[in-house]
């Protein structure tokens, strides 16, 4: 074969570097497909999910239809308008205490003793002296009578000239000191009795008695310490204990001097004890201390509890409703309430569409007595739960709701 007729194979090669190119190129268009195929996937599932509905919500709570007639509120403490603290008049070491913290006690009941081992015997002593001055009256008088027995003889025998009449005068001055000597045995027995009276007060003094029925609060001495009237004295005691008179518990509250036209003395109160939220005592006002507090702009008001609940102590912090009018037991039980914008109606039935974990569920429940802004409902609800207001026509059990704050 000539040269001229032979194909030129050097055309016929492979050019290696644009291989490459292609084959990237392809890769590229392959993965953003499969980008556009994943974004349409995923905006489809989320163009399918269904949408929450923005909803307002109330909270459904507890109340007190005495609440509605409510005109002041005002804050407190309890206090007993009868207290004390039990001391001694007497100086001694207290031998016996036979009270502790929140012991009963009627008056006169001995609550302590001191030791009381001197005044003992110094009332001993006296009470000697008034046999020994009543010993003396007898020798008085003995001697008294003696005395007019020999004063009568002398003057009978002066009529019959046997005596002179300096005898009969002897005999009389005798006669007078033997009546002044009885005068005075009775003067030094009313003493003699006197000092023993003192000492058996002295006695009594060392037992240490109830004033009043009430309630030991606290005690400050103890058996073994020196208990003195004067309580500066060096390692001693002055009150043993304190206590209070549980019957004449009331709550005093600070009442604006501006809100003074909004109360009086007799009117009713509801009062709510921080110890005890779940009870709620009806008291009234007694009085009005009558005088403005300069620095706090407040009068002292007096709140008396009409019935007093053994589990109410002095000191506890109080709450004061002042009323407008009187309210029954009945006013002062708990009721479930909502707003009444969250009642709706299904089926014939009143509901509420409370939202629990993002989702509304229609809970059937019995409509009671409106109150303020409130109306009572009783159902498969409990304070804490939040219903939805004014829930739309189109609003079903499982539906998604957002709760938004209302504008």
């Amino acid at each position: 074969m000539s040269q001229e007729t032979s194909p030129d194979l050097s055309k016929l090669r492979i050019d290696r570097q644009l291989a490459p190119v292609r084959s990237r190129r392809r890769r590229r268009w392959l993965w953003l497909g499969l980008l556009l195929v994943a974004l349409a996937a995923g905006g489809g599932w989320f163009a399918l999910q269904p949408r929450a509905l923005s909803v307002q919500a109330a909270p459904i709570v507890v109340a007190y239809p005495s609440q509605q007639f409510v005109v002041l509120n005002a804050t407190g403490y309890v206090v007993a308008q009868r207290k004390a603290s039990i001391s001694s008049k007497a100086t001694g070491r207290l031998e016996w205490l036979g009270v502790a913290e929140g012991s009963r006690v009627k008056a006169g009941d001995v609550i302590a003793r001191i030791d009381a081992r001197d005044v003992v015997a110094q009332a001993d002593t006296a009470q000697a002296n008034v046999g020994a001055a009543q010993a003396a009256l007898t020798q008085a008088r003995a001697e008294e009578t003696d005395a007019l027995a020999q004063l009568k003889r002398s003057q009978d025998l002066l009529a019959k000239g046997f005596v002179s009449a300096a005898s009969v005068d002897t005999a009389k001055a005798r006669a007078d000191r033997a009546v002044a000597g009885v005068a005075s045995a009775k003067a030094n027995i009313a003493a003699a009795e006197s000092a023993a009276r003192n000492a058996l007060v002295a006695v009594d003094y060392t037992v240490i008695r109830a004033p009043f029925d009430g309630v030991i609060l606290s005690k400050s001495a103890n058996v073994g310490d020196l208990v003195t009237p004067f309580s500066n004295a060096t390692d001693s005691k002055g009150a043993v204990v304190s206590m209070a008179d549980m019957s004449t518990l009331e709550v005093e509250a600070d009442v604006s001097e501006s809100s003074l036209a909004k109360i009086q003395v007799g009117q009713p109160a509801e009062i709510v004890l921080d110890a005890l939220p779940g009870a709620r005592f009806r008291g009234r006002i007694s009085r009005m201390v009558p005088t403005i507090d300069r620095a706090k702009a407040t009068v002292m008001t007096k709140v008396k509890f009409d019935e007093i609940d053994p589990r109410v102590l002095p000191e506890m912090s109080a709450k004061v409703s002042f009323l407008s009018k009187e309210v029954t037991p009945e006013e002062q039980k708990p009721l479930v309430a909502v707003n009444p914008a969250a009642l709706a109606q299904r089926d014939g039935r009143a509901v509420v569409f409370v939202v629990r974990d993002d989702k509304a569920v229609a809970v059937p429940v019995t409509e009671g007595a409106k109150f303020s802004d409130l109306v009572a409902i009783a159902g498969d609800v409990k304070a804490g739960d939040r219903a939805v207001l004014r829930p739309p026509e189109t609003l079903q059990t499982g539906a998604l709701v957002k709760v938004v704050a209302a504008k």
